[in-house]
């Protein structure tokens, strides 16, 4: 089956040296793909390069087979954008940029976008202008999706958004995963990224430096141990792997990295009265690829 979204080596280089460099990434069809990374990292020069707004300066890419740059019309056909500072007119309603909008894709049949209007609270009948920051999100959201596009790339889609216009957003796009479209969304909100992804992509300074499930995620980096002790406790310093070992009174916390055999061995001969281990959240195996620590 053709991958949804493809690249190799692909990069992005501007003038100043910055961009993306050398991305490989396959993404399923029907699969959610969380893209990770603080502001400057490459997140949306890789989603403009994905799309072909961006010129790569190097490697390719495909969206549903299609070549982002010899076939950019049928990539746009297909696809669903969300900028992250999405760009609507003020003099217009959320209505006329509809219209226009589906117009110009041959588009009559707006059911499906007022639906999805409705989900969301998009106030279809005030001028851009009259609209707080979240509900030109909702309005730029509607146009990214009113099309049904096979293919979904967001841009720091819940940007602005209050909470239950998020709930309400997070539970469309479930709804376009179950229907087989495929989602690659950027974004701060790493619980939402958590709850929502298939796999997660983390870029650094233009490199893809993680690509796995959350899970598998979590289980490659620091543990967190947790021990109580009634009585002398034995040193765990010592112990390969053990890191910011603290002692409070009768309680140990440390995190362990790599083989935990070693540590098993200690409690083995010397059990604790209560232990626990903790996988990291996604949030810390993201400070973990930001902070430079071991994994």
């Amino acid at each position: 089956m053709t991958a949804a979204i493809e690249a190799h080596s692909l990069a992005k280089v501007y003038r100043n040296g910055r961009g993306v460099l050398g991305i490989d990434l396959e993404i399923a069809a029907g699969e959610i793909f969380g893209f990770l990374g603080p502001n400057g990292a490459g997140k949306t020069t890789t989603i403009r390069t994905l799309l072909g707004l961006a010129r790569a300066t190097g490697g390719r890419a495909s969206i549903a087979g299609r070549d982002v740059s010899q076939d950019s019309l049928a990539v746009r056909r297909l696809t669903g954008y969300l900028p992250g500072d999405p760009a609507l007119y003020d003099g217009m309603t959320g209505q006329q940029h509809l219209d226009v909008a589906l117009s110009l894709r041959g588009i009559r049949d707006q059911g499906r976008a007022h639906a999805i209007a409705e989900r969301l609270g998009v106030e279809m009948n005030r001028k851009v202008r009259q609209l707080s920051r979240g509900n030109r999100q909702k309005v730029a959201i509607l146009l990214a999706l009113a099309h049904d596009p096979q293919v979904l790339l967001l841009d720091e889609p819940t940007s602005g958004l209050d909470p239950l216009a998020q709930d309400a957003f997070l539970d469309i796009l479930r709804e376009e995963k179950r229907k087989g479209r495929t989602i690659f969304f950027s974004s701060h909100v790493l619980p939402e990224v958590q709850a929502l992804s298939d796999r997660v992509g983390i870029i650094r300074d233009g490199r893809l430096v993680a690509v796995d499930t959350v899970e598998a995620l979590r289980r490659s980096r620091l543990k967190e141990v947790r021990l109580h002790y009634v009585g002398d406790a034995p040193d765990f310093a010592g112990v390969a792997g053990v890191r910011g070992l603290e002692v409070h009174g009768d309680g140990i916390v440390f995190h362990i990295a790599g083989d935990t055999a070693p540590l098993f061995r200690v409690l083995a001969e010397r059990p604790p009265a209560d232990i626990t281990i903790a996988e990291p959240s996604l949030e810390e195996v993201f400070r973990a690829y930001y902070e430079g620590r071991p994994s």
